[in-house]
């Protein structure tokens, strides 16, 4: 029968470290995952707006368009499945019954995906991007 220790802070490098230990990877490789699972599923007009100084929400808001309520839940879905696959935790998904407009709370990331009428009438875009134009 063999038992398993655990190993002692000082013994080097070991061939796997606990999940615990592991640090959390950096947003920004978590927005490149976000943008390319989105460019996967055939996401339209995919738009990322930085939040820093504007918001402390999130570092970045992405927004992007289904043709459908079947894509925009599908798509929804995926993406929530990569983020924890990629390490970064359980996302929150709101908007999924209706499918019309989802959100996907990956934590630093917030994932707008609305079907183009609805993101149209929204215009998160125009809200979030105030202050971008520079000052006059």
């Amino acid at each position: 029968m063999t038992t398993i220790q655990p190993l002692p802070a000082d013994a080097g490098t070991a061939t796997q470290a606990a999940p615990a230990s592991t640090p959390r990877p950096a947003p920004a490789s978590l927005h490149e995952l976000v943008l390319q699972s989105l460019d996967d599923d055939q996401a339209q007009d995919v738009i990322s707006i930085p939040l820093e100084g504007k918001s402390s929400v999130a570092d970045f808001m992405v927004i992007a368009s289904g043709r459908s309520t079947r894509q925009v839940a599908t798509m929804a879905q995926k993406l929530a499945e990569r983020i924890k696959h990629g390490g970064y935790g359980h996302c929150r998904i709101e908007g999924l019954p209706a499918a019309d407009w989802v959100l996907v709370d990956a934590g630093d990331i917030v994932i707008h995906v609305f079907r183009p009428e609805v993101r149209s009438f929204y215009n998160l875009e125009r809200m979030w991007a105030f202050g971008d134009q520079g000052a006059a």
